[in-house]
């Protein structure tokens, strides 16, 4: 990493992008401490606390939902724009017609997709305004400008995504994720090194073996985390020779790379939403004896909330898989191109090869994602120590890191092409 860093400072145009990039994302940090007006932040803390859905969300914004910014929503609306926007050019043959008309159609879906971000962002702030009381003044004028200051809010972290996306390095929006679950990494870590100095320089050396321990476990965390994201499993295909005209084509060996973590961080996401669905559902009856319950036997700590949650990651893990992975459209394109797999026939052989070597992968990647996501909980109830980082918001840092080291990469290797044409 540290090497493609130091190659792509190198050149001139690489490193106009990475300042480029480096510059729009100090832009949103600043914006994201752009304090929202009329806003009740004291409330706001409190309630996402005893919500742990809010909670979750909050740690993939960077804290910036308990601080109640101008940059609350993040780049939420966008993500749920462009989804709904995927959904309708699907069911509505018109949109469907638009998308596939080239890149003018593209520009007109991606335009109707920023329309759709700024009003589905001012009515969720709305709404989520409203949820949390966060209307200091309670009146109506109050809570319209907490929506649009919101709502402009999402449209300038879409903007910044977007110039990323075309003057950076690419992949803006999910940087702008990145710096925010970073950014909350940074916090943790500070806080733990002050209690550290402090605990310290009270005589008490306890605390050093805990941080220690968590140090320890954070960079195998990381490190396991980056060995599955590269790894793949390779099937080789063989194409056969064949003649056409008075040339021969084909003869080469290439091969189909699988990714042992072909799911990604969407099962953890599916996972820890149901799971915490019910308990959010409930803080609104805090007293109720169905909330009293669930805290108590289905918390985060407890075995029954564990075991839920890894069957929930198994099951959306290879649902995930079967929506995503078609293995007789694979067997039918090899085919179809004169290939085969060494030992195996065409045809539904094939297709049951491939079925079993990805149920093979789909299943690592589940105890994969399983583990992952019980990790901290087990070191909680080992050693009483907290993790600064759910493993969903790990796993998203680490995929981001890597995907822009290969975006890099990509694009030192096409401009090395382009000087050698030239």
């Amino acid at each position: 990493m540290f090497e493609t860093l130091k190659n792509a400072w190198k050149i001139i145009d690489l490193r106009k992008k990475i300042l480029y990039t480096l510059g729009m994302l100090l832009l949103y940090r600043f914006l994201c401490f752009v304090p929202t007006p009329g806003v009740d932040t004291a409330n706001i803390a409190s309630t996402i606390n005893n919500i742990s859905l809010l909670n979750y969300i909050n740690s993939m914004t960077g804290s910036d939902l308990a601080n109640y910014t101008i940059m609350a929503m993040g780049i939420t609306p966008y993500i749920n724009s462009s989804i709904i926007m995927q959904l309708l050019c699907v069911a509505i043959p018109s949109l469907e017609e638009l998308s596939k008309s080239g890149e003018d159609g593209q520009k007109k879906i991606a335009q109707i997709t920023r329309y759709v971000t700024v009003g589905l962002g001012f009515l969720q702030a709305i709404a989520l305004t409203v949820g949390l009381k966060a209307n200091a003044t309670g009146g109506f004028f109050g809570l319209i400008t907490i929506g649009f200051c919101l709502a402009a809010g999402t449209a300038l972290a879409m903007w910044i995504g977007e110039r990323i996306t075309q003057n950076g390095i690419g992949n803006g929006v999910s940087l702008l994720i990145f710096a925010g679950i970073i950014s909350r990494f940074a916090i943790a870590v500070a806080g733990s090194v002050q209690n550290l100095y402090v605990t310290i320089s009270n005589g008490s050396f306890g605390s050093v073996i805990s941080t220690l321990a968590v140090l320890i476990v954070s960079l195998a965390l990381i490190v396991g985390v980056v060995l599955v994201e590269l790894s793949e499993r390779r099937i080789p295909i063989q194409y056969a020779k064949r003649m056409v005209g008075r040339k021969m084509y084909g003869g080469q060996s290439t091969h189909i790379p699988l990714r042992l973590n072909a799911s990604g961080v969407m099962p953890l996401i599916f996972a820890s939403a149901i799971m915490q669905f019910p308990g959010t559902i409930l803080a609104f009856w805090p007293h109720s004896a169905a909330y009293k319950w669930w805290s108590t036997s289905v918390s985060p700590v407890s075995v029954l909330y564990n075991v839920l949650f890894a069957a929930m990651i198994l099951a959306f893990t290879f649902f995930y898989s079967s929506i995503s992975f078609n293995p007789a459209e694979m067997s039918k394109n090899i085919q179809q191109n004169g290939g085969m797999i060494p030992g195996i026939r065409q045809g539904k052989p094939t297709t049951d090869f491939i079925a079993k070597i990805n149920h093979r992968i789909t299943l690592f990647g589940a105890f994969f994602l399983a583990i992952l996501a019980l990790l901290p909980s087990i070191v909680y109830g080992i050693a009483r120590v907290n993790l600064p980082f759910a493993a969903s918001s790990l796993l998203i840092a680490v995929s981001v890191a890597v995907e822009t080291m290969r975006q890099l990469e990509s694009q030192m290797l096409m401009r090395h092409y382009k000087g050698f044409l030239k």
